[in-house]
């Protein structure tokens, strides 16, 4: 490992950081400090298991979701409960997002903390301390907020709080289906909503309309509750429901994301609704459900046809072989804790030896067959010359509930130097 000088006591808190000795790193170092650091994953310069990303595509990703977005006159707003990362979070908004999609009160502290300007919190503001939090953030008059509302029993207790603090809170109508989540169901409850906001317009200010097409499995049913957010956003703008302009019209989570803006594009809303899409694991992808959903894209989407390349999965686990105990069986330093196993086991893909030049793709019999919290049993040939201290670097299913167990993740370039850091705020 490279020595540093004076700079000694930094590295070392750092590395403890990387190596998930610590919750946070008290002194955020700079790309290039980082990589003066000298760190190579392959020179086991990584105390394993450890995730990483890789530089390259990540940039990838974002190059492709722009040109995406940007084909369909359309802004895109992550979500960054995939990542909780406010570096990955400037990186997408440096790359032309329009803001940043959250789930709570917390996470939209996280955000603004570290300078993002406009948060859609893609959820329902419920509670005192929660409204509190946002009331506060609501006080630095360049910062953009809007939550949901499907109810009119949430829109009292909303309207009732901020009107008592004398603020405006900016809310998006929430539609919803039978048998999903949130969202108002039918013309009744929407009927009742409205009504409850028209008797607190002077606390809470109707901004658009929000859904979530991911409760649904088939596409016709998707385009028909797209519709139906169509439909009720152009009724509401007739109705002149809205305070304040531009109207939002927002959907699009990461497996459904072109049904939505093609129906959406399609409305011929003008200038007059600005339409954002949410997908947020696109930054990393996967291996598992989100690779099979942009496979899916790539067949049906046009323009997504015409890019060719999708997009690569950004996020691994790279863990030791700890033992191998028995023919056709290897067990490795990877477990529960380190990498998600609700949407499909981590996936083999490059092997490396120290002291070897570089990776070589993991061999087409390996597979993880179970985890427990620290172990990962892997299947193997029996004649594989695989020997403990190998390295496994692991793609990933489902990258939301990998990066919430890792407080920091090298980002490594295309010869696994470590090129900078990037920290979680879970």
């Amino acid at each position: 490992m490279s020595e540093l000088g004076s700079a000694a006591a930094v590295a070392q808190h750092t590395i403890s950081a990387l190596n998930k000795g610590l919750g946070y790193m008290d002194h955020a170092l700079e790309p290039e400090e980082i990589a003066a650091l000298g760190w190579n994953l392959l020179n086991e310069d990584l105390s394993l298991p450890c995730a990483v990303l890789c530089e390259d595509r990540l940039r990838h990703n974002l190059d492709w979701m722009r040109q995406f977005i940007s084909a369909y006159g359309l802004q895109l707003a992550p979500h960054g409960k995939t990542t909780m990362a406010p570096r990955l979070f400037q990186m997408q908004l440096e790359a032309g997002a329009w803001g940043i999609t959250l789930a709570t009160a917390h996470q939209t502290l996280v955000a603004q903390r570290h300078g993002v300007r406009r948060v859609l919190m893609a959820n329902q503001l419920v509670g005192k301390q929660n409204m509190t939090i946002v009331s506060h953030l609501l006080e630095d008059p360049g910062f953009a907020y809007y939550c949901l509302v499907d109810s009119a029993d949430q829109i009292d207790q909303l309207g009732a709080f901020y009107l008592a603090r004398g603020q405006r809170l900016q809310v998006l109508l929430e539609l919803g289906v039978m048998g999903g989540r949130t969202g108002v169901r039918n013309e009744e409850q929407l009927q009742s909503v409205l009504t409850a906001q028209a008797r607190w317009s002077d606390s809470i200010a109707l901004c658009g309309v929000e859904m979530y097409e991911g409760v649904l499995d088939e596409e016709s049913s998707i385009r028909a509750f797209l519709q139906r957010a169509v439909d009720v956003t152009r009724q509401l703008a007739e109705e002149k429901r809205f305070q304040e302009g531009p109207i939002l019209l927002s959907g699009a989570g990461s497996a459904w994301y072109d049904v939505v803006a093609e129906v959406f594009a399609g409305a011929g809303f003008g200038d007059a609704v600005e339409i954002v899409l949410r997908p947020g694991c696109y930054l990393t992808h996967d291996v598992g459900a989100y690779r099979a959903a942009q496979a899916r894209i790539m067949e049906r989407n046009p323009i997504a046809h015409q890019m060719h390349t999708g997009l690569l999965p950004a996020l691994q686990v790279w863990a030791y072989v700890q033992s191998v105990p028995e023919p056709g069986k290897a067990i490795i330093g990877l477990g529960k804790r380190d990498a998600a196993f609700d949407a499909g086991l981590p996936t083999p893909a490059l092997f490396f030896r120290p002291g070897e030049l570089e990776p070589k793709p993991a061999a087409a019999g390996w597979l993880l067959t179970k985890m427990m919290d620290q172990h990962a049993y892997m299947q193997i040939a029996p004649n594989d010359n695989l020997r403990v201290g190998d390295m496994i670097g692991f793609d990933i299913s489902h990258p939301c509930l990998t990066f919430d167990k890792w407080s920091v993740l090298p980002v490594l370039n295309s010869r696994f130097q470590v090129v900078d850091a990037v920290q979680t705020f879970f």
